[in-house]
């Protein structure tokens, strides 16, 4: 089913989604990768304050390519998720409300998702180059020094993603795949 979204994500939007929807995204996202992740795991551990309010809002594992003229943004596909796995539930228990990127994520990101009401998505890799034209605008907000994994808040509009792990424990990748072996 196919789903026209508002982000940043409220509770009952997010509770809503199901593994599989196809969902259209559009307003305001941010992008973090391994680096951002872990300074911003260092700066809660060291009692400061995040550059991003986490609530309600969505990460996008992203770093882009430089953008061509006239363009906000470069290719801008997904990072594999996993590599956030050690931060995500942290920052899900501070009001973060979607991630999206690809492959599967561990358990403990699938719990804190289900405890948070929370969602994460997919976004196709290798499409990056086609992702980029949902990609409106695009500002460095934080971390400027880490180059393309600095935190940036991007404005989306129809940005194709599909749930995969939803907040009553559903995961697309396991359910796709007893569906394929039931078929076979």
């Amino acid at each position: 089913m196919d789903k026209y979204i508002s982000v940043p994500l409220s509770d009952e939007d997010a509770r809503s989604l199901r593994a599989g929807d196809y969902v259209y995204l559009t307003g305001t996202i941010y992008t973090a990768r391994d680096a951002a992740h872990k300074r911003m795991q260092e700066t809660l551990e060291a009692g400061g304050k995040l550059p991003v309010d986490m609530k309600n809002n969505v990460i996008y594992y992203m770093g882009p390519s430089p953008a061509r003229e006239g363009r906000p943004i470069g290719s801008a596909g997904p990072t594999t998720a996993s590599r956030m796995d050690k931060y995500a539930p942290a920052l899900l228990d501070l009001g973060l409300k979607g991630m999206i990127g690809k492959g599967k994520r561990s358990q403990a990101v699938k719990d804190a998702i289900v405890r948070n009401g929370a969602v994460y998505f997919a976004a196709v890799g290798g499409a990056g180059a086609l992702l980029s034209k949902a990609i409106v605008k695009s500002e460095v907000i934080a971390y400027d020094d880490l180059g393309t994994e600095a935190i940036r808040r991007l404005e989306v509009e129809n940005f194709p993603v599909i749930v995969v792990n939803d907040c009553q424990g559903n995961d697309l990748y396991e359910t796709a795949i007893r569906a394929y072996n039931r078929e076979g």
